[in-house]
């Protein structure tokens, strides 16, 4: 193999065929990785692979419904079930919009729904200042209601090993919430903090 700089690149060719072979090889598995430059004196040095670049400068995830596949069942609205309180629920999602309900039978229809459909569920809901879950009154949109959602997310994430894997694997990157319009009862902010807490108690947990 030979190197040289050129515009602030390295250049590397290969010169014969198991060179190129090799080449080949490396280019398939390095492609789109950082590379740390170690380099003591002016003689040479050489490159550490760090890895791929979105993980090595752990650039943030924009987690939403529509993102990538592998981080699809992080989001409130993936079919992700759990049990919480007695109750199945097919989606976070279905669990908070069944918030907006008082009566049990509207709350359990809504947990059973997930995407869209759990999304929607609850619009046309009068917004209120409370909310009673389990015989204990709530103020809307403060840490009370926060808590909830948190309630929520660590069931599904303990139980679930799909959205487990899927938060796990985002290792040490930051992770956002921002949609076209921001909830006003659960901010992006807020929403994504909740999922990296999970994520460090599951982790220091060794799960």
């Amino acid at each position: 193999m030979r190197a040289r700089l050129k515009g602030g690149m390295i250049i590397i060719t290969a010169e014969d065929a198991d060179e190129r072979e090799e080449f080949a090889r490396f280019a398939a598995a390095a492609t789109g990785h950082v590379f740390l430059l170690h380099a003591d004196t002016d003689k040479g040095g050489a490159l550490e692979d760090l890895g791929l670049r979105e993980m090595a400068c752990r650039e943030p995830i924009n987690i939403t419904y529509s993102i990538d596949e592998r981080w699809r069942p992080i989001s409130n609205l993936a079919e992700t079930p759990f049990k919480l309180h007695k109750q199945t629920f097919a989606s976070v999602e279905g669990f908070w919009q069944g918030l907006k309900f008082d009566d049990a039978a509207d709350r359990k229809r809504v947990g059973a729904l997930h995407g869209s459909q759990a999304k929607l569920a609850g619009k046309g809901q009068p917004e209120r200042e409370t909310i009673v879950y389990e015989g204990a009154a709530v103020a809307a949109g403060r840490a009370e209601h926060w808590a909830l959602m948190r309630l929520a997310c660590t069931a599904k994430f303990t139980q679930n090993r799909k959205a487990r894997d899927a938060l796990l694997a985002t290792g040490e990157r930051l992770l956002t919430h921002r949609v076209r319009h921001d909830s006003r009862t659960i901010p992006g902010a807020i929403m994504a903090d909740i999922w990296m807490d999970i994520r460090a108690r599951l982790r220091s947990s060794g799960r």
